[in-house]
């Protein structure tokens, strides 16, 4: 579906997040059909894009939702996902967030070291609660993505390896506020290559084989998510081949797949649209100065991230520029030493590929309000956030004025 960029800029002004509702539609539907032939859920990663609009309506698709905070917890809640398709991750949990969880009682908490279990046990104890926990597994296998994306060897910092999740487990049954019931891991984001994830769902999958050796039973095998979108020109992993690759490893086992995807659901289906202000030269140097910046798309300057640029006019005349933003900052830009035609002022330029870890990352450096959300589907616009005023930025500080 083509979206009308500038239509969307003289009704909700600019920079403006769009999301193509229908892209997200298909997304979720093509990754659910891929796994048909089994028990499954496809619970999605609320950290790619948490607009409560976004959540709710894969809520209405059948989604569950990967949380890692208790706020994307209450997020998921707040619209309609039932609590027994909700995963708590995360690192580092505090000691409320674990309380609420197990009040919400939703469907596991994803435990990722055996200090953090120890915490929900003792939680657990105190609330006269059992706790239903999944333990995150790092299989130690190199996902070939960005170092910043990277999450299943050892020298990162999440999950534990497979001797210290069997001491875990064990510690599970063998306690009355611990219900072990499913097993997870995730090695990373933006995967393009099919091999690391077969051979760390297999570990994973021969793990869940020893475990029932021993009487401890799990219900559902969670195989992460970081399924890769295209940002540039890269070869896509086939989500039928995806699964069946997963299927093949969970052979004989009565268990769930639950899969948790994040980027491949919006990252398509989001455009960062934004206005130039003006162009300048310095000697040789052209830059492209307009009024999006890193604060409200940070991926370039954080991840040296790709996104597509595209200008919204006619004319042919190229030249390289670098494309910045107004914050006071060098690493305010989106793109370097890109080829783009001569642009004039209030001219649009559409930065594609930024429906997931654009908004969500965004923040008010500089005194800039956060931008709007709009949502595009059935060829029909609405807003689904609206643009942030001086006045909402100030409003937690402005009593405390002295």
């Amino acid at each position: 579906m083509s979206i009308n960029y500038k239509e969307l800029a003289q009704k909700y002004q600019t920079p403006y997040y769009v999301y193509d509702f229908d892209y997200i539609t298909n997304q979720y539907n093509e990754l659910k059909e891929s796994f048909k032939a089994r028990k499954s859920l496809i619970a999605y990663a609320l950290k790619a894009n948490s607009n409560l609009s976004v959540i709710k309506h894969l809520a209405q698709l059948g989604a569950g939702a990967d949380c890692v905070s208790i706020g994307e917890v209450k997020r998921a809640l707040k619209v309609g996902i039932p609590p027994y398709k909700i995963i708590f991750s995360g690192v580092g949990k505090i000691d409320g967030e674990i309380q609420e969880a197990l009040e919400f009682d939703i469907l596991m908490i994803n435990v990722e070291s055996a200090a953090e279990l120890n915490r929900v046990e003792k939680i657990a104890k105190e609330l006269g609660k059992v706790a239903r926990i999944s333990i995150r597994v790092n299989p130690n296998i190199d996902p070939k993505t960005h170092p910043y994306i990277s999450t299943g060897l050892h020298e990162n910092k999440f999950g534990v390896d497979i001797d210290t999740a069997k001491r875990m487990y064990i510690q599970c049954n063998n306690s009355e506020f611990l219900e072990p019931v499913g097993i997870h891991c995730h090695i990373g984001s933006q995967l393009t290559q099919l091999q690391p994830i077969k051979e760390s769902v297999q570990i994973i999958a021969d793990l869940v084989r020893n475990l029932k050796a021993i009487k401890i039973e799990l219900s559902f095998m969670d195989v992460g998510g970081g399924l890769g979108i295209i940002y540039d020109d890269e070869k896509l992993i086939d989500t039928y081949e995806y699964a069946q690759a997963v299927l093949e490893s969970m052979f004989g086992l009565d268990i769930t797949v639950v899969c948790e995807p994040g980027r491949f659901i919006v990252g398509n289906a989001g455009t960062f649209v934004t206005k130039v202000l003006y162009e300048k030269v310095n000697g040789e140097k052209r830059f492209v100065i307009v009024d999006g910046a890193m604060n409200d798309l940070i991926r370039p300057s954080l991840y040296n991230a790709y996104h597509k640029v595209e200008v919204l006019n006619n004319n042919n005349e190229l030249s390289k520029c670098n494309l910045v933003g107004p914050i006071c900052e060098s690493g305010d830009f989106f793109a370097k030493d890109i080829t783009l035609p001569k642009t004039e002022h209030n001219d649009l330029i559409a930065i594609h590929s930024a429906g997931a870890y654009g908004f969500v990352m965004s923040s008010n450096y500089n005194t800039r309000g956060r931008v709007a959300e709009i949502a595009v589907e059935n060829g029909k616009d609405r807003l689904i956030r609206k643009r942030e005023s001086f006045e909402d930025i100030i409003a937690l500080e402005e009593e405390f004025i002295k």
